[in-house]
């Protein structure tokens, strides 16, 4: 293993690695390390025997990180060092990463290539450069669904298996929870609480965004803040339900909803004031 020190003012980005190029080309070394002392980018020759890949496989950064990357650094410990296995893992996080860059592009903005090629699958006949614009806003939006429909389907499971979730505890009958204060949360109201989440997970981590139930209604607050209102929902009524959604200063914008499903429909609105309080 070769291991390049920059100084900690230097950005690796902009850093100039050609003496670790040259060395890993004329040494018996399979993986070399690029690192300031706040970051660490790691390489190896996945694309070509006993030559340095230009684009590092894996980066760690010492003052930001998460258990999947400690457990990816892990593999580098004397006690568990697996060359082999590390230069396996190496190309596989290389097109791991790639595919993932590329879906990340795609969900801000579908390419043409991506429009035609989900096009294929869904419409019946040619797909003109007309066809590819009308389909392209579609194909977007099912994105973001299935996304929001992951997301969903965690946060269910997440809520199923945590009893100490903030929603306080479900009753026996398993359709409302209550407080000492008498108020009831209802299971109606749990669900718009994870519908707001599954909007909002994409923005910000899914535990900011809290619930606190009070008796005319049922609030959704960012960081479990009453002056970082996301939403009120009105659902004590079982023929008359809305949904107040405010703005970064305050405003308030009320919606009547026949379904908690149709939270979805002010997705916008939802993701407007959540970034707005996580700036």
């Amino acid at each position: 293993m070769l291991v390049e020190a920059k100084p900690i003012t230097s950005k690796l980005g902009d850093a100039q690695f050609n003496q670790l190029f040259r060395y890993f080309s004329v040494t018996e070394a399979r993986l070399a390390i690029l690192t300031n002392g706040r970051e660490a980018w790691f390489f190896s020759d996945t694309d070509a025997p006993n030559k340095m890949d230009k684009k590092p496989f894996f980066k760690f950064d010492f003052q930001s990180y998460d258990a999947v990357q400690v457990e990816e650094l892990s593999r580098f410990r004397k006690e568990s060092f697996a060359i082999d296995q590390i230069i396996e893992a190496a190309s596989t996080l290389k097109y791991t990463r790639a595919a993932s860059n590329y879906l990340k592009a795609q969900l801000e903005d579908p390419d043409d290539e991506f429009v035609r090629l989900v096009g294929r699958q869904i419409y019946d006949g040619s797909i003109t450069k007309n066809v590819a614009e009308q389909l392209k806003p579609a194909i977007q939006a099912a994105l973001d669904e299935l996304i929001r429909d992951r997301i969903q389907d965690k946060l269910s499971i997440t809520f199923r298996n945590n009893s100490n979730a903030d929603t306080s505890k479900v009753s026996d009958e398993g359709d409302a929870a209550k407080n000492d204060d008498g108020i009831v949360t209802t299971e109606e109201e749990i669900e718009a609480h994870r519908i707001v989440r599954a909007i909002g997970a994409k923005i910000v981590d899914v535990s900011r965004i809290a619930i606190r139930d009070a008796k005319s209604y049922c609030a959704i607050l960012m960081d479990d803040n009453n002056r970082r209102p996301i939403c009120r929902l009105y659902f004590n009524s079982p023929t008359n339900k809305s949904v107040v959604i405010f703005d970064a200063d305050k405003n308030e914008q009320k919606y009547k909803i026949a379904s908690i499903e149709e939270l979805y429909q002010y997705a916008e609105a939802f993701e407007a004031v959540i970034t707005a309080y996580n700036e």
